[in-house]
């Protein structure tokens, strides 16, 4: 039998506090398109107490069953009324059931706050990808848009807010009222949004259409996003070109939350780090994250709220535009950011070292009816998706892609859509074969590395799919090819081409001395250079700046994969950092400190001597040019690259970055603040380097510290101890003392940290059953660094236990799956490299 499509849900919410439950009734209007025996729904965790249903004046008790394992509601429509249901009449769907306001950051749950030396709690909402079932039946499926009556009945003395403005307040008797809000736009289950709780407001006569929301007492903090917002939205209208069509947008601070944050229509909920600024607290790195968050978040608004997925297959159709866009609006605003090198690093970095293993999949996944963002998820929908993104802007020109994005939120507003929708557009507009191009990138796993050879004044090319382990593919790509020319006397051209084919040639102009392939790096592909002497030749061009920063990156990031795939050794690796000597730009040392680092914690004591020459080498040059303490007006990027390498030279050490870590963590500690650029590469340092007395004055002010950001960086610190036992002590504080929300980062810290990770394989069996307890996501980021780090050390064993327990975890199998070949891989690289 076909479901019927539901057209608008009206839905009555008492919470109880002092019980942590709720009471519901959920009206649902909908037309059938055949005759219906049964309707079925969506539910989780409810108790279902009555269900009628009406059809004009005449309404019917139903009889109901609920199926646990398949999480539904099976409602069986009377006897003799079946007959008279038509797509011309529809009918209406009443249910009353009963929930319980949960602390598992899914649904309709708690969240607990500390004000005037008391414990008080908000319930908020959180419905993606499958937990509005979790509030009220429904038809919990992207593509049933649906128009949304709310109401809650609450105590006098809360606020109640939801995706649109109050309508209506009506005082109850037992100082109780209710609180009627606007109807809503058509729209998906996942993205309705309610909040009971003691909330704070803060509006700007400038910003009319924009709050931010938080529980008492942080209210202080919310001007600057406040104002970002407020760019945000603006930028988005004049883009897009469509008009923000809801009557309010509020920012809302949950101070428990599981993921950064999430684009519920009108009520968008953050993590308060990602929200809230603090004044000489939040970082440079905090400032652009907010910013970042935020934008993404507004995105949203559009795509995926206006013009939402058919199916969660399609949901990069979200997430990957919200990637791309949050870094455009704040490359529009703060060019100086140099933001496209934070992007690669942040973003396509990441993708494509994640792309690169035989257990990914393509960008629209297959059979996606259910698709969880999680660890090994997220880097293929978010990151490579905003990637891909990126690379088409570039080959199409930034009108043509506007114009075809505008066409598509225009032609599809209010609707659901898929792939092909988005490419019709983009074709029509440019005139460009996007459908073809586009479905090579987002409809197949993986990604092409490029091989090139030069003979003479030609190049020959050939793409294959990059893997780390070896793998045979026929796999080809429609692949946006840009190369920059040289000729030996500062001057350089540049080809653009498509490469259709598994091979091909490029001509090179007379005179050509050298040659970088993937200019701007704006391609989502790795490069090999066969010519062996050609790698000098770009080293030269390292030395001497002539490749900009994102080309730097290039090669040398291109050449670690190549040690990881063990086409190349790590002494090469090594040996072409020399080029780097003089380096001072963000991203090619950003990244070199991430491979230094992985490499320490893969290879053995031998390598790790090498690495931690060169990391002290390398690092204290680079800190000696830019200085270990933060000036005015110095580059946003410098800031960043700052608390990053202060720490890696301490780590691989450094005496000249351990003394001024050490000095600064003492004045701290005597009263004088840090400066929030180097706070938390000092209070790592600090850990590293005197455990006994760093470890209790960060337990003292974690559990003092009112910022959710100082308090996230105190978690990074305290995992860099290089003591066994102080290290089991704090993960009995952590366990004890950290709220559910933060539990994995520390977990994780230790973990990587090569000191810990020797014993952190016997403290995950000792503790799993808690472990198991975190909310899904946490506990897969727990598996995905455990299982590679500490299966290093007791691979058999760990590759034996996951297994076996693979069944039993049946939400974090593809994490499972992944990690266990990362494993392999570098176990593959440590052999490679004895």
């Amino acid at each position: 039998m076909n479901q019927p499509f539901p057209i608008h849900y009206h839905i009555s919410i008492t919470p109880d506090f002092g019980e942590f439950r709720f009471t519901g009734t959920v009206d649902i209007v909908m037309k059938p398109e055949s005759i219906l025996e049964t309707i079925t729904l969506d539910v989780l965790a409810l108790s279902i107490d009555r269900c009628t249903v009406r059809l004009g004046d005449k309404q019917t008790e139903c009889r109901f069953t609920v199926n646990e394992e398949e999480e539904a509601l099976i409602v069986t429509i009377p006897d003799g009324l079946e007959s008279y249901l038509s797509p011309e009449s529809g009918l209406t769907l009443s249910i009353d059931y009963r929930g319980i306001i949960n602390d598992n950051m899914a649904g309709f749950y708690k969240s607990g706050y500390l004000w005037e030396g008391a414990t008080h709690y908000i319930g908020v909402t959180q419905f993606e990808e499958s937990d509005a079932r979790r509030a009220f039946p429904c038809f919990d499926h992207p593509r049933y848009k649906a128009t949304f009556d709310l109401e809650l009945t609450v105590g006098r003395h809360y606020e109640a807010i939801a995706n649109t403005p109050v309508s209506q307040i009506k005082n109850l008797p037992d100082n109780k009222k209710r609180v009627v809000f606007e109807t809503t736009p058509k729209m998906s289950t996942y993205l309705l949004f309610f909040g009971v709780g003691d909330f704070k407001y803060t509006q700007n006569k400038q910003y009319k259409r924009i709050r931010i929301v938080t529980v008492p007492g942080r209210e202080t903090y919310t001007s600057y996003g406040l104002r970002f917002g407020f760019m945000a939205l603006k930028f988005c209208e004049d883009y897009f070109r469509v008009p923000y069509p809801l009557a309010k947008i509020d920012l809302i601070a949950v101070p428990d939350f599981a993921f950064g944050a999430m684009e519920n229509w009108g009520a968008i909920t953050f993590r308060e780090n990602l929200l809230l600024y603090y004044p000489d607290i939040t970082s440079r790195a905090g400032e652009k994250r907010i910013c970042e968050v935020i934008a993404h978040e507004i995105v949203h608004q559009w795509f995926g709220n206006l013009v939402t997925p058919q199916d969660w297959k399609y949901l990069w159709l979200n997430e990957s535009f919200a990637t791309l866009f949050g870094f455009t609006i704040l490359d529009h605003y703060y060019p100086e950011w140099e933001i496209w090198q934070q992007f690669i690093h942040e973003e396509t970095s990441v993708a494509i070292h994640r792309d690169a293993f035989h257990e990914t999949f393509p960008i629209e996944i297959p059979g996606g009816e259910h698709i969880v963002i999680n660890a090994s998820t997220a880097p293929i929908i978010y990151s490579k998706g905003g990637s891909i993104l990126r690379q088409i802007k570039e080959y199409l020109g930034e009108r043509e892609f506007s114009d075809g994005l505008t066409t598509y939120l225009q032609t599809h507003a209010y609707g659901s859509t898929d792939s092909c929708h988005l490419w019709e557009a983009m074709e029509k507009n440019s005139q460009e074969p996007v459908i073809d191009l586009m479905k090579s990138w987002i409809e197949q796993p993986g990604f092409p590395m490029i091989t090139v050879r030069r003979e003479e004044n030609r190049l020959l090319l050939t793409q294959k799919r990059f893997t780390y382990l070896k793998k045979s593919s026929e796999q080809t790509w429609i692949i946006p090819l840009t190369v920059t020319i040289f000729d030996g006397s500062q001057k350089s051209d540049q080809i653009k081409i498509i490469m259709q084919d598994p091979e091909m040639e490029i001509a090179l102009p007379d005179g050509t001395t050298s040659y970088k392939i993937n200019s701007e790096q704006t391609g989502y592909y790795r490069v090999y250079y066969s010519d062996r002497d050609h790698y000098d030749k770009l080293g030269s061009l390292i030395t001497l700046k002539e490749l900009i920063p994102e080309d730097r990156w290039g090669c040398e990031d291109d050449l670690f994969a190549m040690v990881l795939s063990c086409e190349k050794s790590f002494t090469e690796y090594l040996e072409f950092l020399r080029f780097y000597r003089e380096e001072s730009a963000y991203l090619p040392l950003m990244s070199i400190s991430s491979n230094l680092m992985v490499s320490y914690l893969i290879l053995t004591e031998s390598s790790r001597e090498r690495i931690r020459e060169t990391g002290r080498s390398l690092f204290e040059s680079v800190l000696g040019h830019i200085g270990f303490q933060p000036e005015d007006n110095e580059r946003f990027t410098t800031s960043i690259l700052r608390d990053t390498l202060l720490y890696d030279a301490a780590f691989y050490g450094s005496e000249a970055a351990s003394d001024f870590c050490l000095k600064k963590f003492q004045q701290l500690t005597g009263g004088i603040p840090l400066h929030a650029d180097i706070f938390r590469s000092v209070i790592k340092a600090a850990v590293l380097l005197t455990p006994e007395k760093s470890i209790p004055w960060m337990k003292e002010r974690f559990m003092s510290s009112e910022s959710e950001h100082e308090r996230l960086q105190i978690l990074s610190a305290i995992s860099c101890v290089s003591d066994e036992g102080i290290a089991r002590d704090i993960l009995g504080f952590i366990l004890d003392n950290v709220p559910s929300r933060n539990k994995y980062i520390p977990i994780n810290g230790m973990i990587m940290n090569p000191v810990t990770a020797s014993f952190m394989w016997d403290w995950f069996i000792e503790h799993n059953k808690t472990l198991q307890s975190f909310h899904p996501i946490h506990y897969e980021r727990i598996l995905a660094a455990l299982i590679p780090i500490s299966g290093l050390s007791s691979e058999k064993e760990i590759t034996a236990y996951f297994e076996t327990h693979m069944e039993e975890n049946e939400a974090a199998r593809d994490t499972i799956k992944l990690s266990l070949e990362k494993l392999k891989i570098y176990k593959q690289v440590r052999m490679h490299n004895k």
